[in-house]
């Protein structure tokens, strides 16, 4: 009786303490710990490198982990106010498919398909400055904290265990689920959030941003038709790129001040 009515406080409390703003300054509520949220995506990789071979191709991981390590230095110094991992796992997974991820603790999936469609490491920067952006932005943990709702904020308290949070829901809310067949990926606020922060973050990598426009054109033309906009949580190519392009003079005046990083 007393846990009953004691509830609705705890859960007040966290409601406050978990409003907080994205490095971009927009406001969000995520209620899971940042530590919680390491765990389950060290976890969530583990699975997929179960499931997933690694490719055999060492020029390959080279290119994608110079690329890589790149942008994760740049979005370091780019928002020092974001506590990261201090060091990111990188894989690259034998996969068709043009897709790659980041996950909270600091992992990095890009599928060898990716490389067909991201034609030049600035292109492969734009992917992989996108996706550490949903994790800077802490995009995982916000989207857990909307879909399991009180079990996100009971889970804080301890009332509820880690292993509700496993399987379907936990890869949804890290936007890895629709990748599993699972279900739709972050959703449109996220994406053009992760659009903006990634396109700062390449820049600052020494990354031309233009390519970034150039690698969406490529999705599009392997991606053959689209839904429409309002049909999708995603923007359409279309969007995506006119939001890009409004943004390149600020983003190649920070490149200016970035060397350009020699990842052939």
């Amino acid at each position: 009786m007393i846990a009953k009515r004691i509830l609705p406080w705890i859960l007040l409390v966290l409601l406050l303490a978990g409003c907080e703003e994205t490095p971009s300054g927009r406001s969000q509520l995520a209620l899971v710990p940042d530590t919680l949220m390491a765990q389950l995506g060290e976890q969530s990789f583990a699975q997929l490198r179960e499931r997933r071979p690694a490719a055999q191709d060492p020029a390959l991981d080279r290119r994608v982990q110079c690329v890589a390590d790149a942008v994760v230095e740049a979005a370091r110094r780019h928002y020092p106010e974001v506590e990261m991992p201090k060091a990111w796992e990188v894989v690259v997974f034998d996969d068709a498919s043009p897709n790659a991820f980041a996950l909270p603790g600091g992992r990095i999936g890009v599928h060898s398909g990716l490389l067909r469609v991201a034609e030049s490491p600035d292109q492969l920067a734009a992917v992989i400055g996108h996706e550490v952006a949903h994790v800077l932005a802490d995009h995982g943990n916000e989207r857990l904290t909307q879909q399991l709702g009180i079990k996100a904020a009971l889970l804080v308290v301890g009332l509820v265990s880690e292993g509700e949070l496993a399987g379907e829901p936990l890869m949804r809310a890290l936007g890895i689920g629709a990748q599993l067949g699972i279900s739709l990926p972050f959703s449109r606020t996220h994406e053009e959030e992760a659009d903006l922060m990634g396109l700062e973050i390449m820049a600052a990598a020494g990354f031309e941003p233009g390519e970034s426009v150039a690698l969406w054109r490529n999705m599009a033309a392997a991606g053959g038709g689209q839904p429409p906009e309002f049909l999708s949580t995603h923007p359409a190519h279309a969007s995506r790129i006119a939001l890009l392009e409004e943004h390149l003079d600020a983003a190649r005046a920070l490149q200016r001040q970035s060397p350009s990083p020699s990842c052939g």
